[in-house]
């Protein structure tokens, strides 16, 4: 073996040379090439052809994914463009299970391992604002990152959570249409992007993670409706974490079956492997064979065992809800008296200021907690006694009968949604100043809220008086 490979656990590799055969040279060879690195486009904000006019870092697109792109060596985390909430900057690989979840607008949805927010975030884009995404992930710390990501991404009908899975399943039995489990896991195809996984692969293998998505996954079957479909995924390799984890769902739930995801003669899956033991609807993404690290997917649906018409359509339970985003930008929001006497928990100024929105805020929808205010998803869950992140929207805060309007608000809105912007081009100096919270100069917005923009999408809000500038971006966001 090549003395650069040394870091590389030996039995690991003597697992993988019993299961790639003849294929073992070329998967360690791989090791000696840069791992894939890549960006999936908002479309929550952008279309794909739209955003491949203005993106930054670009080279190539991923096949497997509408909106997904392969980036050069540079630093797009820099780019005005990601704090405007435009793209995810992910793994390519890693797109495939949200894509694969056949997510529609009206849905509920589970995401039950979600931190960081990658595939989160994929998630909310496919709902379009309707129905409602609860994200989840057990540790807390990693839950505030996943909460500022949705927040980037300006998805307006989340919940986020950070609970066990056992105690949102006592909640939500039978509630999701659809489920992503990307399950914990040794990591085995992340090795080549970071190296220090390997470590860990020593210190635990691969049935400490076994056994934990076995106890995992039983509360996701359980949370999905009959009719449902729920996408079990990991970046390892292994067989006992992958394939034998899928045959722990088929033994012990009978109501469970295994589904094709893909067509695995489309050319967009060129190199795609089947799985193994019979799992040929399962996916491998091999990093010698496809441009993308190790993956493992596979999709399921929940069968109705009482047998209730089948030849309904595919996705009776989707709901509608109400559009949150309306693309002519008519909406008026008008609270009158009554209204505003009936929420007087809100005050006056707030209710000023979200009739200057171009989305729909009804009142009804409106909770007020501590000063803090937010716009409940339509579907909202009933959530008393889980440890709660977010709720919703949050619009902003209400201070002594003033209102201020939150960075989420102002990364959910399009420049169109509010009559008071300065929109800059990325390439304008003063785009960074403001990023570092810095004051900036500006004759050409008027007094109050001002919404800051680059090249026409939101980053933030600013107060202006008499031509005095107040840098309100968010302190804890703020470029380094």
């Amino acid at each position: 073996m090549d003395e650069k490979l040394n870091w590389i656990p030996q039995d690991f590799l003597d697992e993988m040379k019993k299961l790639l055969g003849d294929d073992y040279e070329k998967f360690l060879d791989s090791y000696n090439e840069e791992h894939m690195k890549g960006m999936r486009c908002n479309t929550l904000k952008i279309s794909p052809s739209e955003f491949e006019k203005i993106a930054p870092y670009i080279t190539d697109r991923v096949s497997w994914t509408e909106n997904g792109y392969y980036t050069k060596e540079e630093q797009p985390s820099k780019h005005p463009y990601y704090y405007a909430g435009l793209y995810y900057i992910q793994e390519p690989s890693a797109m495939l299970p949200a894509q694969l979840l056949p997510v529609a607008p009206g849905d509920r949805v589970l995401d039950l391992c979600a931190a960081p927010g990658g595939k989160t975030t994929e998630l909310g884009a496919k709902l379009k604002g309707k129905g409602i995404l609860v994200s989840n992930d057990i540790s807390a710390s990693r839950a505030k990152a996943l909460l500022k990501n949705v927040e980037m991404f300006g998805i307006k009908n989340a919940v986020v959570v950070s609970e066990s899975p056992d105690k949102l399943a006592e909640r939500f039995d039978g509630y999701f249409d659809k489920i992503l489990v990307d399950a914990p896991c040794s990591g085995e195809g992340m090795f080549r992007k970071v190296h220090a996984i390997a470590k860990n692969w020593e210190q635990y293998g691969s049935g400490y993670y076994a056994d934990l998505q076995r106890q995992i996954l039983p509360c996701a079957v359980r949370m999905l409706r009959p009719g449902g479909y729920l996408v079990f995924s990991t970046c390892t390799f292994s067989v006992k974490e992958d394939e034998e984890s899928l045959r722990f769902i088929l033994d012990n739930f009978p109501e469970m079956e295994s589904v094709p995801a893909i067509d695995f003669e489309d050319v967009r899956y060129s190199g795609f492997t089947k799985g193994y033991s019979g799992f040929e609807n399962a996916i491998r993404i091999y990093p010698h064979k496809c441009m993308g690290e190790g993956h493992f997917v596979a999709l399921l649906k929940k069968k109705d065992l009482e047998g209730i018409d089948e030849t309904a359509e595919e996705y009776p339970a989707n709901r509608t809800g109400d559009v949150e985003t309306n693309g002519d930008v008519s909406v008026k929001n008008i609270y009158d008296k009554n209204i505003r006497k009936r929420y007087r928990q809100i005050s006056d100024e707030a209710f000023d200021f979200f009739e200057k929105l171009g989305f729909t805020v009804k009142a009804e929808r409106l909770r007020e907690k501590d000063g803090k205010v937010y716009l409940m998803p339509e579907d909202m869950p009933g959530i008393n006694g889980l440890r709660v992140l977010r709720t919703g929207l949050f619009l902003g805060e209400i201070k002594t009968g003033r209102f201020e309007p939150s960075q989420a608000l102002a990364l959910s809105l399009k420049k169109e949604e509010f009559p008071n912007v300065l929109n800059l081009d990325p390439g304008d100096e003063r785009v960074i100043r403001y990023l570092k919270c810095e004051s900036i100069d500006t004759d050409a917005a008027e007094n109050g809220y001002c919404l800051i923009c680059t090249g026409g999408f939101p980053l933030g809000w600013a107060k202006i008086d008499k031509g005095r500038f107040k840098n309100k971006y968010l302190p804890s966001w703020r470029m380094m």
